[in-house]
């Protein structure tokens, strides 16, 4: 019988079946078996699995269909493909294998593990067991252990070198951090070895992480027509560098270069003949340029130039470098170069230990011509300048906190902060003198204890404005200690204890140690609505002076005594849209004991400070005499706006006598002192307005005036200030005015002057005008100042700044930050 005859067998439990063809071999592991075709075509039903006869290869499917003539295997159906020598996991819904080519494809999506290492997710499939070789013409994604994610449009993978060719290739790091901690590199096409990271590519475009600068608004890049990576060295050819934003048009700044080169080992990146471009516009060249990569914290090299200008000094640049010592030590090397053969050598030295910090600046200026009422003398000087500061904490036991400090300030000149004050914007701020006029060295101790507190230590002012004979101030030594001895829901008592040894104007001499016991009341309420407390306070003044009016040759102690009343009524009544607050209140304060001859010192008082207990500000006694304050405070608030209100505050003091010791300047020592007000008035978040006077008691005389409002607006903010003082408080008459207009998110347009109408001289104007956005800030400053001290003469600047962010700032401090390791570090190599 011709006929083919069909057999079937349908096996219910699991079998094992060898069938041998062309020397090839798959044995079948399934539950259930069909076969036809005179036994050439075979299916696996249900799950089960296929093996190669050396058991390489394990095929994993819920069915099988097995062409012996062919030696085709296809399966299907949650499919998992294993080859067990080669380390790798193919999974997908349809599979097909040509065992005669060795060559395995596969239909729809399909994932791929090589090595545990690299996960690759895919669709239609080659794979060449040949050459080891994975190919797809469909988007792929290659993700390894280090979650760095490969996509390409067209996949080519040798499995045994892990190396992979792709077209539109975009390398994704950190996919498992969140967006801006994110580096993206994407390539034309390219060949790239995923164990080394080696690779050589055509048309190339690296997006660096977005917060790699602190500034998550930039999107810094590079951006080349090729690039390859061969061991620690990446190089990026034809390439731009910009940090600034992405968009559509040209950046505020780029970097072009023929090539960028990132040396991983020493961790450099070094550009070979850059142009700095401004809105594509080529402003300045170097033949090579280096900066370290952003992973350095601290590295040796140049920091960012900064140009000056000054028509005392003239043209000035400054070229600070940085230099690494050990691991806790590095300093900072600033010669500044000037155009008037003046050359300033600056050397900043910094360690931190564990427990301390130290900080110097050392400085010599050399070729200084003095000018003197505007001529300029014939002489050149040298000049030179120390700033010192150590920090310690000495961690002593019993002790929340326990710091031991010192510092030094000296200068060989005494204008010399003045004169080169522009030039000295990039001295640490933990060492510069905060005041132009005078120089502090000192020692101090600070101790916190649970129970008390102690501040000691000495103290040596320079008085750099004085003459030299009397320039000098010792606070030698100096102590302050309090500590609370009782408190509970009545009354608070409190120690302090401070005392100094003061040596001034050459030969005057003043020690004295204070003593002081504060009792104070909480505050009790009437039935009537009365808010009331009290306070007393004892003084013992141990003092000794030498050519001083106020104290003795022979040593004194005296006690002091001051007791205090206070009383108020708060009172509030609500309206429909407001909420009005008036309290009156009153204070009556009587010291029966003398007070120190204070009459010609500065001391001011105002509607804020009137009712303090030390309104004064006088330590070695209290207020003498009997006195009654009385006062009135006054508030409208919206209740639905908490920045709409008005204010108002009016007190003043009457006394039974006159008392000649209390400040003349203060007028509280009269009967009947000035009338004092404040008053405030927020109509918005745009706009304010707040007053302060000072009346006389014959209520003729405005002894003050102080006004001042601000407006706020969304392009234009503007403050106000006027100041008046007459008879007993003073005699100036000023005001200063600033505005900024702002035409755009980038543009900005700054005034500030001041003006003295008492001597009918403006002191000086500020003009600025600024362009700023995500990396680039530009200003063009005039400046014109009146001020003349010695060598100074008034002067008149115009001043360009721009800052590339982060390669260089002009005008802006080198802080300490930047000298541990701010990625705006750069090397400048010709």
């Amino acid at each position: 019988m011709k006929n083919k005859i069909l057999l079937i067998f349908i096996v219910i439990f699991s079998i094992n079946i060898n069938f041998l063809q062309a020397n090839e071999e798959f044995n079948f592991n399934v539950t259930e078996i069909e076969i036809t075709n005179e036994g050439n075509f075979f299916k696996g039903l249900k799950r089960g699995v296929v093996t190669t006869n050396n058991n390489q290869t394990i095929i994993t499917a819920d069915t099988f269909e097995y062409d012996k003539i062919n030696n085709i295997l296809i399966a299907k159906g949650d499919v998992i493909a294993e080859d067990r020598i080669k380390n790798y996991v193919i999974r997908t819904n349809h599979l097909t294998y040509f065992k005669n080519e060795e060559k395995i494809f596969s239909k729809g999506k399909t994932n791929a593990t090589i090595d545990s290492k690299y996960k690759i997710l895919s669709s239609n499939v080659a794979l060449d067991k040949i050459s080891d070789v994975i190919k797809s013409n469909e988007e792929t994604f290659i993700i390894d252990d280090e979650f760095t994610e490969y996509k390409t449009d067209i996949l080519h993978y040798t499995i045994n070198e892990n190396m992979l060719k792709g077209s539109n290739v975009k390398i994704t790091t950190n996919t498992n951090k969140d967006e801006i901690e994110q580096e993206s590199y994407n390539f034309k096409d390219g060949i790239f070895n995923l164990n080394t990271k080696e690779f050589v590519a055509s048309e190339t475009k690296i997006f660096v992480k977005k917060n790699i600068f602190s500034k998550e608004k930039n999107d810094p890049r590079i951006f080349g027509n090729s690039s390859k990576k061969i061991g620690n060295l990446t190089k990026i050819n034809k390439a731009i560098f910009t940090s600034c934003k992405l968009t559509d048009s040209c950046p505020p700044w780029s970097i072009k270069a023929k090539n960028i080169t990132h040396d991983q080992e020493k961790k450099d990146i070094i550009y070979n003949h850059p142009i700095l471009r401004v809105y594509d516009f080529p402003v300045l060249y170097f033949p090579k340029f280096t900066h370290p990569d952003p992973t350095v914290e601290r590295r040796s090299g140049f920091l960012q130039p900064q140009l000056n200008d000054s028509n005392i000094l003239g043209t000035s640049l400054l070229l600070p470098y940085f230099h690494t010592l050990s691991e806790n030590k590095d300093m900072t090397f600033k010669p500044t170069i000037f155009d008037s053969e003046i050359y300033m050598l600056q050397s900043e030295y910094r360690q931190h230990n564990e427990n301390s910090n130290f900080v110097a600046d050392i400085g010599l200026t050399k070729g200084y011509q003095s000018k003197v009422s505007g001529v300029t003398t014939e002489n050149r000087n040298n000049i030179g300048h120390l700033f010192a500061k150590f920090k310690s904490k000495l961690n002593l036991n019993n002790f929340i906190t326990s710091d031991l400090d010192f510092s030094i300030q000296k200068v060989t000149k005494d204008t010399f902060l003045k004169i080169f004050e522009t030039n000295l914007i990039n001295i640490n701020e933990n060492v510069k003198p905060a005041n132009q006029n005078q120089l502090q060295s000192d020692i101090n101790l600070r101790l916190e204890h649970e129970d008390y507190n102690l501040n000691t230590g000495l103290i040596a002012y320079e008085n750099l404005s004085g003459s030299n004979s009397d320039r000098f101030q010792y606070v030698l030594p100096y102590y302050n200690f309090s500590k609370q001895f009782y408190n509970n829901s009545l009354i608070n008592l409190n120690f302090t204890s401070s005392g100094n040894n003061n040596l001034y104007e050459t030969n005057k001499l003043k020690s004295v140690v204070n003593n002081d016991i504060n009792v104070d009341s909480i505050d009790f309420f009437s039935n009537f609505g009365f808010k009331n407390n009290f306070g007393i306070y004892f003084k013992n003044l141990n003092s000794v002076g030498k050519n001083i009016d106020t104290y003795k040759s022979s040593p004194q102690i005296e006690i002091m005594n001051l007791v205090n009343l206070e009383s108020s009524l708060p009172l509030v009544k609500i309206q429909d849209n407001y909420t009005n607050f008036i309290i009156p209140k009153l204070s009556f304060r009587i010291n029966p004991s003398d007070m120190k001859n204070y009459k010609d010192t500065n001391r001011f008082i105002n509607a804020n400070n009137i009712f303090d207990i030390n309104r004064l500000g006088i330590n070695d006694s209290f207020e003498q005499g009997k006195s009654l304050t009385l006062g009135v405070d006054y508030k409208k608030e919206s209740t639905d706006d908490i920045n709409k209100y008005f204010e108002l505050k009016l007190a003043g003091v009457l006394r039974d006598t006159p008392e000649k010791n209390i400040p003349i300047k203060s007028s509280i020592n009269q009967e009947t002192s000035n009338l004092f007000g404040s008053t405030k008035y927020n109509l918005s978040e745009k706009f304010n307005v707040n007053y302060n006077f000072s009346i006389d008691n014959d209520f003729n005389t405005f002894e003050e005036n102080s006004i001042g409002f601000g407006l706020n607006f969304e392009n234009f903010s503007n403050t106000f200030a006027f100041t008046e003082n007459n008879g007993k408080m003073g005699d100036t008459n000023v005001w200063e005015n600033s505005s900024t207009l702002k035409f755009n998110e980038d543009n900005y347009l700054t005034f500030k002057t001041r003006r003295n109408r008492k001597i009918n001289l403006t002191e000086y104007y500020d003009l600025i005008y600024e362009y700023k956005n995500d990396c680039l800030v530009a200003g063009l400053k005039y400046n014109k100042s009146y001020y003349q001290d010695r060598d100074l003469k008034p002067k008149e600047d115009l001043v360009f700044s721009i800052t590339f962010f982060p390669l260089s700032q002009y005008e802006q401090k080198i802080d300490e930050d930047a000298y541990r390791g701010d990625n705006s570090v750069f090397n400048f190599l010709n």
